[in-house]
């Protein structure tokens, strides 16, 4: 069975890596390509780029047994010169993040994209929320298939987070790590509220915006040991999220997580038994009870762990192998 996976963005976050992944479980059974159509000309023109990927779009053709599709690549669906089935993978619908004046175009692409999604053969989204969301919305053919991951990438000792505190001046307070370092993460609204706390603030991911937390670009394992060395880790996202595998990371290591719960990340909070907080104006004292109650946030990460375990990479491979096999047997 071939299938072509189309792709606008690759930088590494969630939704991204999500598919990466996924791509490399249905490799290990199916002819898998990967159909890039990131912008070449506007690269560093943030506002040109999807403009770009989208002209670029409208050349996709040949024969697959199945297209895996995005939000975009819905939007060119009926003009381009494609054919086979249609996957629309979606891990949330929700522009609210992004800047005011853009949002006019998105919520008019948002109108056609509902429009185009009728055509397709199957939806996959990434929490319940999403998934009752489409259903709500009359579609039918609508699938769940939550992210896995590697349990072995978490085995990281106390010697390893030492090492990494020592190396990166973080010693002597607690750390708290407020999110990815963009808007819609809600780390700068996190850092106003958290400012004076006496304890170590940070980041990660390029940094989109500008506070005075430290920021970390760094390699995967670093970054694990750097939510690992955390007392508390902060997702105050601003938007619906699909899930959210930062949290989920933090649960792993045994890190307790204050998030927005917004989107599918409540399912995971809550599975989870971590603290939801919706106002920022609440988080402050929040943080501080759990960093007093050092009791409160052992249970809570026990309780954490034995949520995310569960969402193993075997579970993920074989959900998606067993969809595709199912989509492809259909007439």
């Amino acid at each position: 069975m071939t299938i072509g996976w189309i792709e606008i963005h690759l930088r590494k976050y969630g939704g991204v890596i999500y598919n990466e992944e996924a791509r490399a479980a249905l490799a290990k059974n199916f002819d898998v390509e990967l159909v890039a159509r990131e912008a070449k000309i506007f690269q560093r023109f943030r506002y040109l780029k999807i403009p770009e990927s989208l002209f670029r779009l409208l050349s996709l053709k040949g024969r697959k047994d199945i297209w895996v599709r995005d939000f975009y690549s819905v939007l060119t669906m009926p003009f381009d010169k494609t054919e086979g089935k249609n996957i629309v993978m979606v891990h949330h619908v929700d522009f609210s993040g992004f800047p005011v004046f853009a949002r006019p175009a998105f919520f008019v692409a948002a109108k056609f994209f509902y429009h185009s999604l009728k055509k397709a053969d199957a939806i996959v989204t990434v929490s319940e929320y999403w998934k009752q969301h489409f259903l709500r919305k009359g579609y039918k053919n609508v699938h769940k298939i939550y992210n896995g991951f590697d349990l072995s990438q978490f085995q990281i000792s106390e010697n390893e987070v030492e090492e990494f505190r020592h190396r990166n001046q973080l010693q002597g307070k607690p750390i708290i790590y407020l999110g990815n370092c963009q808007k819609p993460k809600g780390v700068v609204e996190v850092y106003r509220a958290l400012r004076g706390l006496g304890a170590h603030l940070v980041t990660s991911g390029r940094r989109a915006v500008k506070i005075p937390a430290k920021n970390f670009e760094v390699s995967y394992r670093e970054y694990l040991c750097l939510l690992k060395a955390s007392s508390i880790v902060v997702t105050m996202s601003k938007f619906k999220e699909g899930w959210n595998r930062t949290a989920h990371e933090a649960m792993l290591l045994g890190v307790p997580v204050i998030g927005s719960g917004f989107g599918g990340m409540r399912e995971l909070l809550e599975g989870g038994g971590q603290v939801i907080c919706e106002d920022f104006s609440a988080l402050r004292g929040k943080v501080e009870y759990l960093l007093q109650n050092r009791q409160i946030r052992d249970t809570m990460a026990q309780a954490g762990y034995g949520y995310a375990k569960n969402f193993s990479s075997e579970r993920f491979q074989n959900e998606w192998i067993n969809f595709i096999e199912n989509i492809g047997r259909k007439a």
